[in-house]
């Protein structure tokens, strides 16, 4: 296959096989990172996951006072899940998120006034107003927007991903999931034919324990989904979502391991949880009172900040300074939004494509 010019300059050679991460007694992916690299990387990490969290905030106070079309899927709980594998992506690699992912386009570099605008549903936005809020779609940054139906986008990823490997292209396509959205058979057909084709997909399952409002128990026989990999003849991983050094020192090695072999594919989920119902709309009454109040005491964030500080990472002092950083850039991007142009009525004939 003849590749085009744009595709040669992205082209880069193969390097040597890249060894497994060594593991320790619990399970866990030791560093084996440059301490210092480590340290700044760690950093930039925190600031994503607060602008996240304030711009997820700020967003649900939004729809509160009934400043916003549709309904918000709040991601708050479980940041870390997003923000830290997407930290490991590099602009030529291809996400597939589902709606829950605000972390990963914020940690992708896509502008917030771009995100404000969306979710506002105004001329502004790159859908120009068209989509559903939380559908985050940016061309640039090569972020899927999703659509309602669950593991939907896996599919599209593996399909990026047979592209990358047929062009030995040493990218990678990251895509999310629920737990629920893995009883689909989309999830499975999609993990199949890349398992089989041995392609550099990393199959994110964001385990929040009760997809829409029905509990892991009750979705499937094994709650732990990453054993699937078993069947499909490739690796599985199960770890805590909200432990940000862990999955940094994890996707750290094996997201440029993939990117490095062009494949094959992994498996990895992630325990973590959603404070808030599946979207504003649902009141989560389903869930016991003390186990949401379990698990914002795992909250990913100042857990992490405590870690930064025992460390010597970060003072006390600097972690504020990034939460006024992020307060301030969130402020900034949604007064833009508010501030936009609704879409004219016209503008729904325009994009639209029949034979």
């Amino acid at each position: 296959m003849e590749l085009s010019p744009k595709e040669k300059d992205v082209l880069r050679k193969p390097k040597e096989l890249l060894e497994k991460p060594k593991l320790d007694e619990d399970h866990k992916p030791r560093a084996s990172v440059d301490a210092k690299k480590r340290k700044e990387e760690l950093k930039k990490i925190h600031y994503f996951l607060r602008l996240t969290r304030e711009f997820d905030d700020r967003g649900r106070k939004l729809w509160r006072q009934g400043r916003m079309e549709g309904t918000f899927f709040s991601q708050i709980g479980q940041e870390a899940t997003t923000v830290v594998p997407t930290f490991f992506t590099e602009r030529g690699d291809f996400i597939g998120p589902q709606h829950r992912e605000l972390g990963a386009i914020i940690t992708r570099g896509c502008p917030l006034e771009l995100l404000a605008s969306q979710l506002l549903s105004r001329k502004t936005s790159q859908d120009k107003g068209k989509c559903h809020p939380n559908f985050w779609g940016w061309t640039e940054g090569n972020f899927l927007a999703p659509c309602t139906l669950m593991a939907a986008q896996t599919g599209v990823a593996v399909g990026a991903a047979l592209s990358f490997k047929m062009r030995n292209m040493h990218f990678i396509a990251l895509t999310f999931s629920g737990e629920g959205g893995t009883s689909k058979g989309q999830w499975h057909e999609a993990v199949n034919f890349a398992a089989i084709h041995k392609l550099p997909v990393v199959f994110i399952i964001q385990n929040n324990w009760w997809a829409e409002s029905v509990p892991l128990r009750l979705q499937a026989g094994n709650e732990d989904i990453s054993k699937r990999a078993i069947g499909y003849g490739i690796e599985g991983f199960r770890m805590d979502g909200n432990d940000v050094p862990l999955l940094y020192d994890f996707f750290s090695e094996w997201i440029p391991k993939i990117r490095a072999n062009i494949g094959p594919p992994v498996i990895v989920q992630l325990d973590t949880y959603r404070w808030y119902g599946h979207s504003e709309i649902d009141p989560a009454d389903y869930r016991a009172k003390e186990e949401v109040e379990m698990w914002k005491q795992r909250d990913p964030l100042p857990n992490f900040e405590s870690y930064l500080v025992k460390e010597g990472i970060m003072t006390e002092a600097e972690i504020e300074a990034v939460r006024e950083k992020a307060l301030e850039e969130v402020q900034k991007a949604y007064e833009f939004a508010l501030n936009a142009p609704e879409p004219e009525p016209k503008t729904c004939l325009e994009d639209v494509y029949a034979p």
